[in-house]
């Protein structure tokens, strides 16, 4: 399994000197199975890179896409995703719970007030299956959905590929939030348990707090902490915050990975940056 990041950054887009090393796009992640199968988790602005490489090539038949929720950092690239004006392009957008499959049936951003194309105009083949349940086979992989701790709720995914490779993705969500938690931080570690990557979102630091306790994002400490429970071979810290600066991400990187050493020795950690691609070994 090969993971790409394309796009890297939480709440809004952050193009600028500052920003360049690790990137300014919202959230998106390509994953390619051994067998060849694309799977897209998120439409972030990052999305629209993703498309211009895509369209180089001959497409991918079909692009199968996942999305966490609908908030507007991991939709908004969705018009710009180049294969949808493409009518040799087939997308596959699955919803693996009911309130996924309630969200992508509305079609706000192609309603003709939010984006100027309808839903029903746009050239590329769109397919929404029926919900069936909280996982599906997509070639050699099977993904499963577990319900995440976010204001408005959110699907996060798990990819077993058949060669034994695994990833996790776990955004937006937050590890201990206020109120009543939807999927606690042992049910995540089941879930995520001995996977080859878990990509969480690890959007703040102590100091970003009381203000934004219960936002839905995660303090690094925490997201570090499940990978270890969850025994982790990589974690990669992801949808970092907007007034994050490169140099910022520099110290967040350098202290998650002296923590790692010190606590889970088994466990490498990166911060995630537009253009990364990692190769999951089984």
């Amino acid at each position: 399994m090969r993971v790409t990041f394309h796009g890297v950054r939480g709440s809004v887009a952050t193009p600028g000197p500052a920003t360049i090393r690790y990137g300014g796009n919202t959230v998106c992640v390509e994953v390619r199975t051994v067998d060849g199968s694309l799977i897209v988790l998120d439409l972030g602005t990052g999305v629209r890179e993703l498309g211009k490489q895509l369209i180089r090539a001959p497409l991918p038949d079909p692009i199968h896409i996942f999305v966490t929720h609908a908030h507007w950092d991991h939709i908004i690239g969705a018009p710009f995703f180049a294969p949808l004006w493409r009518r040799d392009a087939h997308v596959v957008l699955h919803a693996l719970s009911q309130r996924a499959h309630q969200r992508l049936s509305k079609n706000v951003l192609f309603d003709g007030e939010h984006f100027p194309v309808r839903a029903q105009d746009i050239p590329a083949h769109v397919e929404r299956p029926p919900f069936v349940g909280s996982s599906v086979r997509i070639g050699s992989a099977t993904v499963k959905q577990i319900q995440l701790n976010h204001p408005g709720g959110a699907d996060g995914f798990r990819i077993d590929d058949a060669d034994g490779s695994s990833v996790c993705y776990l955004t937006d969500n937050e590890l201990a939030p206020p109120g009543p938690c939807t999927t606690s931080s042992d049910d995540l570690a089941r879930f995520a348990a001995s996977a080859g990557l878990i990509i969480h979102d690890s959007q703040y630091l102590p100091t970003d707090m009381p203000h934004k306790h219960g936002w839905g994002h995660s303090l690094v400490a925490d997201v570090l902490a499940l990978g270890q429970k969850a025994e982790a071979r990589a974690l990669a810290l992801h949808h970092h915050d907007p007034d994050r600066d490169d140099d910022a991400l520099d110290r967040i990187a350098a202290d998650s990975a002296a923590w790692a050493r010190e606590h889970a020795p088994g466990m490498k950690t990166l911060a995630a940056a537009e253009g990364t691609t990692l190769e999951i070994a089984p």
